[in-house]
């Protein structure tokens, strides 16, 4: 079971394989690792305990920064990211990076982005589309409609307590969709990156 594993100079923590989207690039109906991984699948959703032990395999000081982006949403799991992060920190002050969908204040039924504020240094939300009705064609989102505008309001909030905010969108949307994301991102001041498939 894979829980921790590098990608260059980033070590990334696979600590679920919830989701509540269904992309339609979504790397996980395309391989079962990525950058040379064992298969990211889990038995199991990881305790603290088996996340603690499998950090004592790495050695932080090769790493620039640790990730929170595996085969789920990671923040599905939100109590156990901020746990977890601050454990990391106990260890090294290292930056600590969370990939999400965005849609964390509809999982939890709260605002969420204050919970993050202490130990994470930066957040990357898939904004996926530059409106409602694309976001939804290509997110797949079970929360439907709402969906977009919760996005943008954790975005915002996100501002307010985490140092570095990004958005990022995958070129699956056209030049067109992907001007108009980048025209949206830039209205919020969030800077926008473009991701290739796979």
């Amino acid at each position: 079971m894979t829980l921790l594993y590098p990608i260059g100079k980033s070590l990334y923590v696979n600590i679920t394989n919830l989701c509540c989207c269904k992309c339609v690039f979504c790397v996980r109906d395309i391989t079962d690792s990525v950058g040379g991984s064992d298969s990211l699948w889990l038995d199991h959703e990881p305790t603290m305990d088996e996340l603690k032990a499998e950090l004592e395999k790495f050695d932080l000081d090769d790493y620039e920064e640790v990730v929170f982006c595996g085969y789920g949403e990671p923040l599905m799991r939100i109590n156990e990211v901020v746990e977890f992060a601050n454990y990391i920190k106990t260890k090294k002050n290292i930056k600590i990076r969370v990939n999400t969908n965005g849609l964390s204040d509809l999982i939890h039924n709260k605002k969420t982005a204050q919970m993050l504020k202490d130990n994470i240094d930066a957040v990357s939300i898939s904004l996926n589309a530059p409106n409602k009705v694309k976001y939804n064609e290509v997110t797949k989102p079970k929360f439907g409609e709402k969906s977009y505008e919760a996005l943008l309001d954790f975005a915002t909030d996100c501002k307010k307590y985490i140092k570095e905010v990004n958005f990022s969108v995958v070129d699956e949307i056209n030049e067109k969709e992907i001007q108009e994301s980048k025209e949206l991102a830039e209205s919020m001041n969030i800077p926008l990156r473009v991701r290739h498939k796979n």
